[in-house]
This record gives C-alpha cells, structure tokens and sequence, in this order.
C-alpha cells in the first residue's frame, strides 16, 4: 500500500512553505549516503567536473555535487524514497517530475550565495501556485552556526519579481533539522545557504528538486545518466525522471495502444 502523506505536514508547507520530516534515516544509511557523496565528490574532480564555484559559491568551501543519480543507488533510492514522495506527490498534484539532483556541503569558512527562488529557474512569473519544491535530506544536524539553508519567512507568497525585497537576505530565518531528516521546501519560498561558522562542523545537504511535467527539467537525464545507471532504474523512476515519455505523457499512448 502506498503511503499517505501527513495532513500537518500538508498544511505547514501550505501556511509557511516548509516542513520538516524528522527521521527519515537512521544512523546506518546516513553514513552510507555520506559516503556515496564523498566518492561523488573525488569521482566529479577526477572527470574535471568543478565542485567549488566561487561564482556561485564566494570562498571556495563549499563542494557541490551534481548529477547525483549517476554515482550510486543510493539516490536513486532517497530521490523516490516513499514516505518523502508521498508529500511531494500531493502537494504537486500527483504530477511530479524529478528536475534535478545535487548535492551542498558547506565547510567551515562557508559563505552565502545569492538568494533566489528555484520556482523562478524554471519558468517566468507570475508564480501563483507551487509546481516545484525541494526535498532537502540532511545528512548532518543542521543550524544557523553551521550554514544551514536559509529562508525569507512568507516568501512562498510571492508572485512576481516586483514583489521581492530589494535585500531579500533581510529577514531571513534558519532552518534547523537533525541529521536524517528531510526538510520539504516550496519552489517559490527565497532562501540562500548559510554561512558555516564552525570551527570544525561540515553541512551536507542533498537538494532533490521536484516539479510538474508541464515544465522543462532542469537536469537533462538523457544525457547526464549512463546507458548501465539508465537499465538499473525502476521503471517508476524512470518515469519521474522523464525517461520513459514525453512532456505531460505525450507519445505515451502510442507505445501502449493495443496490436491492431
């Protein structure tokens, strides 16, 4: 039987754009998807593929991580994980799509980025209703000392560009969740990533981005998943990432229609 989503969560994210859902790995699986990032991480500087942005990321001590599904199942497993797509598919209308997949570990020194809203990389405003959010896992305790993500309180209620503060960081509030947890984000909620102020605590955060199948994906699955990761997935993943149809299913019911 599938799971149900929480109705509290349901009505959190719709009041304030966010919800925690606490423990949602143990301490087992925790390690093993640190372990998969950490192999992530020395993989993609292997293949040239940059992990420190200092446009994106100022001071160079943050490593990012992309592609995620490609490097482990392990992923793919906490992209599709039951009790977190329970939520998303609800609050998407039961029409997700997985956008994108990447992985945040801010290091002691740690800046801010730019804020921004990920609903506004995807398609232009208004945005009047959420057709993307973030399932953010957390696989250390995350807070304000240690650059945990940060939010503009409200900011879901947002529809336009002419609506956004002209210092959007003003404001802005902490999230704090335990190690295991998964922080549910509405796409249209401002946030940044904190600075890590620790002299010795490391963040990492998984940031798998959702949305409707009407919107082109961020992340181009064809192309960034290996023919072997591709023949690996479920065929309810594949779905998700767009592998097995086009946009809004269409072409669909030519592959399912009956033999003549």
């Amino acid at each position: 039987m599938a799971e149900a989503a929480d109705p509290d969560v349901l009505a959190a994210m719709r009041e304030h754009g966010f919800a925690v859902l606490p423990g949602v790995l143990q301490t087992a699986q925790i390690d093993r998807a640190l372990t998969a990032l950490d192999a992530a991480a020395q993989a993609s500087d292997r293949r040239g593929i940059p992990t420190r942005l200092e446009t994106l990321d100022p001071g160079g001590c943050n490593i990012r991580v992309y592609d995620l599904i490609e490097h482990d199942p392990v992923f793919a497993e906490l992209a599709s994980h039951p009790w977190v797509i329970a939520h998303v598919d609800e609050l998407l209308d039961h029409d997700l799509m997985i956008s994108n997949f990447s992985a945040n570990t801010a290091l002691p020194g740690s800046r801010s980025m730019n804020a921004h809203c990920d609903q506004s990389t995807v398609m232009p405003e208004p945005w009047l209703e959420q057709y993307t959010m973030n399932a953010i896992w957390c696989l250390h305790d995350v807070d304000e000392a240690n650059g945990a993500t940060r939010y503009l309180p409200g900011s879901h209620r947002i529809t336009g560009w002419a609506q956004v503060p002209d210092d959007p960081k003003a404001g802005m509030a902490s999230f704090r969740a335990s190690a295991g947890s998964v922080i549910l984000m509405d796409g249209r909620l401002w946030h940044t990533s904190g600075e890590n102020r620790t002299a010795s605590r490391r963040r990492s955060l998984l940031f798998a981005f959702y949305s409707r199948s009407f919107l082109r994906l961020q992340n181009n699955w064809f192309q960034a998943l290996s023919a072997s990761t591709q023949a690996a997935l479920s065929p309810q993943l594949r779905h998700w990432l767009g592998l097995s149809g086009g946009n809004m299913k269409y072409g669909t019911y030519l592959a399912s229609a009956p033999d003549d």
